[in-house]
């Protein structure tokens, strides 16, 4: 797709491949779409969210924010190969843990990236990142920390369980790619004037 045609296709509404068939997924994608479009743009634009069918990981969650952005660049990456011009954006989402290590005393952090493809280029962004409790990972090694996390997809994932629902896996994953289509538009799209 060039890029003349890309800006008059977003003009009729935002169409976005979805690695993944998670509800809590595909809704925060559309959420972060809706963010950047609606309230950032104030452009009333309808937002398409089509699932894409990959091979998900195994239980536990990848380590490092590198290895977790190689993989959803790498989904993201295998789906605009198989339906380039299909759709505006291809959307790769994977949560992770990273460590910190402050003191000599190792901190793990969750939180979600997301990386946006599309052919005004590729950009990446991440939600907050919210501590795991030193009581849940002490006396665990790290091959064991990506299996001691907490909370279930179906109730939220690890950020509703560390925040008492308060933020869930939906959100984050709004925030991620809210976050990457920013830096994606950056320049290109004026936001609305601040009030």
């Amino acid at each position: 797709m060039d890029l003349k045609s890309f800006w008059q296709r977003l003009q009729t509404g935002v169409e976005v491949a979805v690695a993944g068939q998670a509800s809590d997924k595909l809704l925060g994608v559309r959420d972060g779409f809706l963010r950047f479009f609606h309230d950032g743009l104030d452009r009333t634009v309808s937002v398409v969210v089509v699932p894409q069918p990959v091979e998900e990981e195994p239980v536990g969650l990848l380590v490092t924010d590198e290895v977790v952005v190689r993989e959803a660049r790498r989904k993201a990456l295998e789906m605009e190969e198989r339906l380039r011009g299909t759709y505006h954006f291809y959307i790769a989402s994977e949560g992770g843990i990273e460590a910190l290590d402050v003191d000599s005393h190792p901190r793990y952090f969750v939180r979600n990236w997301t990386v946006v493809r599309s052919p005004l280029g590729e950009s990446w962004g991440s939600s907050g990142a919210i501590q795991l409790p030193d009581r849940l990972v002490a006396g665990l090694d790290s091959a064991q920390i990506p299996f001691a996390v907490p909370g279930t997809r179906r109730a939220g994932g690890i950020t509703s369980s560390l925040t008492g629902g308060l933020e869930t896996r939906r959100k984050n994953i709004a925030l991620s790619t809210f976050h990457a289509l920013s830096t994606l538009f950056y320049g290109v799209l004026e936001s609305r004037p601040v009030r």
